[in-house]
């Protein structure tokens, strides 16, 4: 009704000035709404007064953001690097993921390693190529890929190399490249256990004997566990290990020898066994977020496209191809986060959540993200489980939340919320966050 007085009024070119002018004022008055929010809940919460902050809101639909704080500026965005990571798997992994090249001649049977991560690791059950090996009757001979990178990313912190969730990289990975330790008690005597035979003469205990009190530490440069007196209570542990003995450690799984001086015939060419669904790495690497399945992943990517793994050069061509037309060019140096070295803006992350989104279906996307109340926003977002579906990141001073939001109205908002050098709990910035996001949630 309103539209036809307005039409008796206005001629047809002052109408639809007028609907550009309506559309402004409703846009520039979310903007204030969101603002004011933001300031309220992030920018001056007191435990992120002096953090360095940057938060933008896009709604694909109109194809406009809704606001933008510092979103073209750069931050350490710490995990969020894998979802850059992630949309590079999903387009070029396929749907199952290439466990194993492998020739075969009447005698022998040559495998060449793909960097697959799932390769006997504890978190899968169904062991494909694993199988495969076991149960060949022929004599194994070792075709090394082309390796090009280093075992840790460029910037790692090097002193972490003892904590579970810095494993070396290899183009051969086996047992998630970690050891588990575990206490064992029988009667009144304790004992430590751990879950590879190969590396049961590796440990050296300085305590004798074995109490609940204790720690394990590997030796930085060998595969020497030392275990020394601990305030703390030993129950369970998992320890990178080097993997420069990843072809012996397989050789002693398998209980079978490589044949040495042998070589494929060059006139036939590599099978490959597939291992399980790419999504069923995804998940697990987005949602909690694991460091190693990232870090392996954008490696066999690498093989895929280049033929080599080599993290850098894999960077670069995405850069240049998929990612060449992110508002700003992020510095991209590792597959996952750990690096300090990583910069990216919010607008650049949304525009590669935007990508993602476009390019493959939202209901693939909810199933490898996490939600409200899973993975590492488990204590968080309880209330928006199923509308919310975003990667976490965490490092020392570094909190950052980007993905996708659905409003309680229905439409569907990509968000990146990155905060920088902050003083205050991991927790406490979270929250500040959740409140802002929860907010526009409900109100939009």
């Amino acid at each position: 009704m309103l539209y036809v007085q307005l039409k008796r009024i206005f001629n047809p070119g002052q109408l639809f000035i007028f609907n550009c002018s309506l559309l402004t004022l409703t846009s520039c008055s979310i903007q204030q709404k969101i603002s004011k929010s933001a300031n309220q809940f992030v920018l001056k919460d007191s435990s992120l007064l002096t953090a360095h902050i940057g938060i933008s809101i896009y709604e694909p639909a109109s194809s406009k953001y809704w606001y933008n704080y510092q979103g073209d500026k750069y931050f350490v965005p710490a995990s969020n690097v894998k979802i850059p990571t992630c949309y590079a798997a999903m387009k070029y992994l396929g749907e199952s993921l290439r466990g194993l090249d492998y020739l075969e001649t009447d005698t022998v049977l040559f495998i060449r390693p793909t960097a697959d991560p799932g390769f006997m690791h504890r978190d899968f059950k169904s062991q494909t190529v694993f199988e495969f090996l076991l149960l060949s009757n022929k004599k194994l001979a070792f075709v090394q890929p082309k390796w090009e990178a280093e075992v840790y990313g460029s910037g790692w912190a090097w002193n972490d190399y003892n904590e579970a969730y810095m494993p070396e990289r290899s183009d051969l990975p086996i047992y998630g490249n970690v050891i588990e330790y575990s206490l064992q008690q029988t009667g009144n005597k304790y004992s430590l256990k751990s879950d590879i035979k190969f590396f049961r003469y590796a440990l050296n205990p300085y305590v004798d004997p074995i109490t609940p009190n204790i720690r394990i530490r590997r030796r930085r440069v060998d595969n020497t566990f030392d275990v020394f007196s601990s305030n703390g209570t030993f129950s369970r542990t998992l320890i990178p290990f080097r993997t420069f003995e990843n072809q012996r450690l397989l050789e002693d799984t398998l209980k079978k020898a490589w044949l040495n001086n042998v070589y494929p015939p060059s006139d036939i060419k590599f099978k490959s066994i597939y291992s399980r669904p790419t999504d069923s790495l995804l998940k697990p690497m987005m949602q909690r977020s694991d460091n190693f399945f990232a870090e392996q992943t954008l490696l066999m990517v690498s093989n895929e496209l280049l033929g080599v793994m080599n993290d850098e050069k894999i960077i670069d061509t995405l850069l240049k191809t998929d990612f060449k037309d992110l508002p700003q060019k992020p510095r991209w140096v590792d597959g996952s986060g750990l690096s300090r070295y990583n910069l990216f803006t919010p607008q650049s992350l949304i525009a590669i959540l935007g990508k993602m989104k476009n390019e493959f279906p939202m209901e693939r996307i909810k199933e490898i993200f996490p939600t409200g109340g899973e993975g590492t926003i488990s204590n968080f977002y309880k209330a928006d489980s199923g509308y919310i579906y975003a990667k976490t990141g965490t490092l020392s001073g570094v909190v950052a939340l980007s993905g996708y939001l659905y409003t309680r109205k229905g439409r569907l908002l990509i968000f990146s919320t990155l905060v920088n050098n902050h003083q205050a709990s991991a927790t406490a910035v979270r929250r500040a966050v959740e409140k802002f996001i929860q907010g526009i949630r409900n109100k939009y």
